[in-house]
């Protein structure tokens, strides 16, 4: 059986249905998993409830409080602007803190089983910095989830980016960290416009890989066998968190990479190839029917692997 960690409360995050981070990402993703050939091996789990364990003390780690009560505050007096493209809803701090909540989980469960497991959370994070929210994420997941396996004993954790938007927040907050590595392939110029290749952290525990407008499966394959896996094998990782962003399909409305849906089982056979003890956590994917495909062939590498 193959975990999957989600809970309706996720689409509670409500950004309107004209914004591209969508409550229909998720649903759309459900409807495609549910209707795979696997489906029955799939092992919906619900996240910890945040009144059972709060995942506050795991935010407040990386996280400015100052910004932490800024959200919430927002949350309570009905919502608003982080900046002009994150939003804000009355549940919104409540659900960000769940999505937190689902992260940690998905490291438990990589640890206790040694196995893959997906998070399909929202609202994303890869890109909220230690004081600051912005493209569409809140809290920064990923980075939150690094730091917790690392207080939960493990040595070295990598985390590989393969949104097709720079996790500049995952960056900032991880860098200084010589027990975690960062890897990122996406494209530029494109937002944050961060994400240079000559960035290597503070401890040569950055890797960025930036790739021109248009490229393909053939501009990946040749990255992720020369480059990526030798960086994040090398590490010997106890841990692999995957901030699987789907945007860099052909069909995304908000960038210009042109991978296919497919290509998302190679990249996955990629990480398996360093280790199975993984966690897959949604960032970004803004087209419907790619996103849900693309879920459906990273989960598929995993189940026949």
């Amino acid at each position: 059986m193959f975990p999957v960690i989600y809970s309706d409360e996720f689409l509670l995050h409500d950004t309107g249905d004209f914004h591209p981070e969508k409550t229909g990402r998720l649903t759309a993703i459900r409807s495609a998993l549910k209707s795979a050939p696997w489906a029955a091996q799939l092992d919906w789990r619900l996240p910890t409830p945040v009144e059972t364990r709060s995942p506050l003390p795991f935010v407040e780690a990386i996280h400015d409080r100052a910004y932490i009560n800024q959200v919430r505050l927002l949350a309570n007096r009905g919502g608003g602007f982080i900046d002009g493209e994150t939003v804000v809803s009355p549940r919104s701090y409540e659900v960000a803190m769940l999505a937190v909540n689902a992260w940690i989980d998905g490291v438990d469960l990589a640890i206790a089983s040694g196995e893959p497991n997906f998070v399909l959370a929202r609202p994303p994070g890869h890109h909220a910095v230690a004081d600051e929210g912005m493209g569409f994420c809140l809290f920064s997941n990923a980075a939150i989830a690094a730091y917790y396996a690392l207080e939960k004993g493990l040595d070295r954790v990598c985390i590989l980016d393969w949104d097709v938007h720079h996790g500049n927040g995952t960056q900032a907050l991880v860098e200084t960290n010589p027990n975690i590595r960062f890897c990122s392939l996406h494209e530029s110029p494109q937002y944050p416009r961060t994400g240079h290749s000559g960035e290597r952290g503070f401890y040569e525990n950055v890797l960025n890989l930036p790739m021109a407008s248009g490229s393909t499966i053939e501009d990946y394959q040749p990255l992720f066998e020369q480059k990526v896996v030798p960086f994040l094998s090398d590490f010997q990782p106890d841990l692999l968190i995957v901030s699987a962003g789907y945007d860099a399909n052909h069909a995304d409305p908000l960038a210009g990479i042109s991978l296919k849906p497919e290509d998302y089982r190679l990249l996955t056979e990629y990480c398996l190839s360093v280790t199975r003890r993984i966690v897959f956590g949604l960032e970004g994917g803004y087209d419907l029917d790619a996103l849900g495909r693309s879920v459906v062939e990273t989960i598929g590498a995993c189940l026949n692997s």
